[in-house]
């Protein structure tokens, strides 16, 4: 169905069963509680169901459950190459089931279409497989000791992972987690965002039939200051992994420190810069890219490059490409795979991002295009939205928007934008266009931010780990081998010789 049509995934939407329930151990379950809350469709407004709201006792049966197969050691203690298998068939299983998949989180999120086809079909099981495949090609070390020992540093799984996913992307976000936990050889808990829980829910169910042990993958819906505290504070839970807002990353720090001092991997916000030099061709590659690195997936992206830094002497060519470009994206039905822009998630972000706009009128930066919700629509659909005469002061740049806002500033001297970009308390992404190697290099060098991408809008791919600097992150990376050091802890082992 790769040339699927906007009729094909209307009655593909039309014949999903969305999952409700918890799944614990192997099987769905309604919270113990009882509880459940309402799943919206954001482009349209209309309920698609309801989901189990899980709270401290569910956590507490998923942790028991992830913990018992953690000792028994079904997973923890498999061969690798039982443990690489089980992943690549669950990494076919998602290929397989990717238009159903890509479908639901399209309804789930107000994602379009194509993106979800894009993450679901390709980038999710290219995560699965790379990290099944890295399973038996990860090895220990032998410290060099004399003759009279001999010294081994393993790396053994940590044990239970708390994972706590952000609405953006979620299955990719999950997989960027999960995969790199299973491969370690822990069992795992996942609270996906409230927002958006039904794709989690499916892969756990695609799991267990790719041979997943029960009890070694546990999916608890459920909001964050009930399911997503009790994982941060459960003294049984051996790490923390969130990516999300910087505030409530706060909170899981200390969520650790009044629990058991669990490590908690973040990766957080950011306010990352787009900078234009000088010597850069304001051609379509930078355009097309300009206008991806702020409004993609509706610039509910944490990378986004809201802040678009460009010299004063080219700001009019640079803004005339812009606005043309903008002008001609489509905003609509993101079931239509020609549909470029979805919605916003939530009515209540919908009309965060609107404020957000509102201030940066009100600070005196001027609208060249958007600025207010698209009309004739019952869904939460923003205008994507070009702001000129930004200072790099304004509340529109310095805080996360999470909407689609391009805001361009002006600068004299490249020394102006390095020194306005690196004036966040942010340092996740930033993109710098140039000709010059020398200069490429020296803004990589000096940028404070966990990546760089030099004359392309990148986040790099699974082999490069990604996270931020300052209140983007933590140490610890999502993505790369690097990711594995979030799930495992360091063991010496030493052995004496006989006696000489």
């Amino acid at each position: 169905m790769n040339d699927a049509t906007s009729i094909d995934f209307h009655a593909i939407a039309a014949s999903l069963a969305f999952p409700s329930q918890a799944f614990i151990a192997g099987r769905f379950v309604a919270a113990r509680s009882g509880k459940t809350f309402e799943n919206i469709n954001p482009a349209t407004g209309q309920v698609l169901g309801t989901v189990a709201a899980c709270d401290d006792e569910d956590v507490n049966a998923a942790v028991a459950a992830a913990r018992k197969a953690f000792d028994d050691g079904s997973w923890s203690r498999a061969t690798p190459e039982a443990r690489k298998e089980v992943m690549l068939r669950l990494a076919a299983l998602v290929r397989e089931n990717a238009h159903e998949l890509s479908a639901m989180e399209s309804l789930d999120s107000g994602k379009t279409i194509t993106d979800c086809l894009n993450e679901i079909g390709h980038e999710v099981p290219t995560f699965l497989q790379w990290y099944g495949e890295l399973i038996d090609k990860t090895f220990g070390k032998i410290a060099p000791t004399g003759e009279d020992a001999l010294a081994l540093i393993v790396q053994e799984p940590i044990g239970v992972a708390g994972i706590v996913l952000p609405w953006n992307f979620p299955l990719l976000m999950a997989t960027w987690k999960l995969a790199p936990a299973l491969a370690a050889g822990c069992s795992v808990v996942v609270k996906p965002a409230e927002q958006t829980p039904l794709t989690a829910l499916r892969l756990a169910e695609l799991a267990i039939e790719a041979g997943l042990p029960e009890g070694v993958l546990n999916v608890v819906p459920g909001f964050g200051e009930t399911a997503g505290q009790a994982i941060g504070r459960h003294p049984d839970i051996d790490v923390v992994s969130f990516t999300g807002s910087t505030e409530v990353g706060g909170l899981f720090l200390r969520y650790a420190s009044e629990s058991n001092l669990k490590p908690v991997g973040l990766e957080m916000g950011g306010k990352s810069p787009f900078i234009v030099l000088e010597d850069a061709p304001i051609d379509d590659r930078l355009v097309s890219n300009a206008v991806s690195a702020a409004l993609w997936n509706g610039g509910q992206n944490c990378s986004a490059n809201m802040r678009q830094f460009v010299p004063l002497s080219r700001k009019d060519e640079f803004l005339t490409k812009v606005l043309a470009r903008v002008a001609s994206l489509k905003v609509g039905d993101p079931l239509d795979p020609s549909t470029e822009m979805g919605s916003m998630v939530t009515q209540v972000h919908h009309r965060r991002v609107l404020g957000y706009i509102d201030i940066g009128a009100k600070e005196g930066a001027r609208i060249l295009a958007g600025g207010g919700s698209v009309e004739g629509s019952s869904g939460y659909f923003v205008q994507p939205t070009v702001f000129d005469d930004v200072t790099h002061a304004m509340t529109i740049a310095t805080e996360e928007i999470f909407g689609p806002v391009l805001g361009v500033i002006g600068y004299d001297k490249p020394e102006d934008a390095l020194r306005m970009a690196s004036d966040s308390i942010y340092g996740l992404h930033a993109t710098v266009f140039t000709r010059d190697i020398d200069r490429a290099l020296h803004f990589a060098r000096k940028l404070p931010c966990g990546t760089i991408s030099i004359n392309r809008f990148s986040e790099g791919d699974v082999k490069t780990p990604f996270g931020g600097y300052k209140r983007s992150g933590s140490l610890a990376r999502d993505n790369g081998t690097e990711a594995i050091q979030q799930y495992v802890q360091t063991k010496t082992i030493w052995i004496a010789g006989p006696e000489a």
